[in-house]
């Protein structure tokens, strides 16, 4: 079956230089290409063809354009990336690095192989590594299209066009407009769980394999604008400890982001829920989880704006995700000074939020402290018997939140060096 011989052709082959003293010369030899392999051989009128040599299809990594009248630019020198197409199976090679942004995309790596166990449908292909991992089997294939003029451009969208496919690539990662963008066909919900400050969550499936929250934005609660900005700093962000967005769904009404989907809720119900089930080292794993999270978000100048026990999610066990980036501001100088008119929760603000408006990744550590004392009461409501202008009034006389019981003198100067640090530097006795 693989000696079935598919072309025949004479063709000129150029030597391999296999010394560095070999000279470069081109000779006529008599070609074929089989399932398997392409052979060629001395070829001499009215003689028996000699078998000069033979290379496995399997081995062939790329194909090189060559043109005697023109000169070709290196980088489009290997038109096609490797595809053997086997009776049995089909093994492509990635021409990239490439990092899953969801559970249903596998991680790339740059040359290695890749089994494809089913390419019927046109974006999605199910593939294995080479080990037979199907962890994370899926990868989105999309169709990468090329100008006609030269040098040739690249674009999946005529509206965005670059000079090469890294570029291409990078900015449909991390931009909406983007192939990130989910169709509504793709989506299934099955039930509402829960609602928020701009509209109704439900659980639903992505291509009906992956479990998936979707969050709705009720109509006129947030203008496209905002919206679009919201999901492009979610779109950047990548970690662990943050909630993953998977896509943004733009052409029904209402608008939607679809997020990696947490079975146990918020973290406010769910410590709630379960009181007096969690021992001290649960509940400071907890802190130490939005604590990472928070950190890789300083790291990339993102200011929350709104942390707190009810906008972390809580997954298996007892992993918690900093969530709900509705509030959130990428900013270039640590500081976000906000709208008038803005609402902001009272009790997990620091006073330079509440008296200037003023927020920085310092008010998110005074937030964080907040959340702290919310994990070690386990689902506590701070400040639970005062009102929003008590807190305030409160707060700027030098009240802080008392210890609580489950938490050591140790924990408790972590929370209490949280609301200092921002006391210090305001310029607060």
């Amino acid at each position: 079956m693989n000696n079935c011989v598919l072309l025949e052709e004479l063709l000129i082959k150029k030597s391999q230089q296999k010394r560095r003293t070999s000279p470069s010369n081109f000779k006529v030899r008599f070609f074929v290409l089989t399932k398997s392999k392409l052979a060629y051989y001395e070829h001499r009128h009215g003689k028996k063809r000699t078998l000069k040599g033979y290379v496995e299809l399997s081995r062939i990594k790329c194909v090189e354009i060559v043109k005697s009248d023109i000169i070709i630019p290196c980088q489009y020198k290997y038109p096609f990336q490797k595809l053997l197409l086997d009776p049995k199976e089909a093994i492509v090679m990635a021409i990239y690095d490439y990092e899953a942004q969801n559970p249903q995309e596998l991680t790339l790596q740059y040359n290695e192989e890749y089994y494809v166990i089913d390419s019927s449908e046109e974006h999605w292909w199910l593939i294995q590594d080479k080990n037979g991992t199907d962890n994370n089997p899926v990868i989105k294939h999309y169709h990468i299209n090329e100008t006609t003029d030269f040098p040739k451009r690249y674009y999946l969208a005529e509206k965005h066009v670059f000079d090469c496919i890294p570029e291409l690539i990078n900015y449909h990662q991390h931009n909406a407009g983007g192939k990130l963008v989910i169709h509504p066909s793709e989506l299934t919900r099955v039930q509402e769980i829960g609602s928020g400050q701009f509209g109704v969550v439900y659980l639903g499936y992505l291509l009906e394999k992956t479990k998936v929250a979707i969050k709705t934005i009720r109509e006129g609660a947030m203008s496209e604008e905002d919206f679009i900005e919201e999901a492009k700093v979610l779109m950047k962000l990548s970690h662990p400890k943050l909630v993953q967005l998977y896509g943004v769904c733009f052409e029904n009404v209402p608008i939607c982001l679809v997020l990696e989907f947490m079975e146990n809720g918020c973290l406010s119900d769910y410590l709630r829920s379960q009181r007096g089930s969690f021992s001290k080292e649960t509940l400071l794993g907890m802190c130490q989880d939005v604590c990472e999270g928070m950190a890789y978000l300083e790291q990339n100048s993102v200011i929350h704006r709104d942390l707190a026990a009810r906008n972390c999610l809580v997954g298996e066990s007892h992993v918690v995700k900093v969530s709900d980036f509705g509030m959130s501001r990428i900013v270039l100088d640590d500081q976000y000074t906000s709208s008038t008119g803005t609402k902001f929760p009272v009790k997990w603000s620091a006073p330079e939020v509440f008296s200037y408006s003023n927020y920085s990744t310092k008010s998110d550590v005074w937030s964080f402290g907040v959340l702290m004392w919310e994990v070690f009461s386990e689902g506590k409501i701070p400040y639970e018997n005062r009102t929003n202008g008590e807190v305030v009034e409160e707060i700027n006389a030098g009240f802080r939140l008392y210890k609580p019981k489950l938490a050591s003198k140790a924990i408790y100067e972590v929370m209490s060096h949280c609301w200092r640090m921002v006391s210090i530097l305001l310029g607060e006795p």
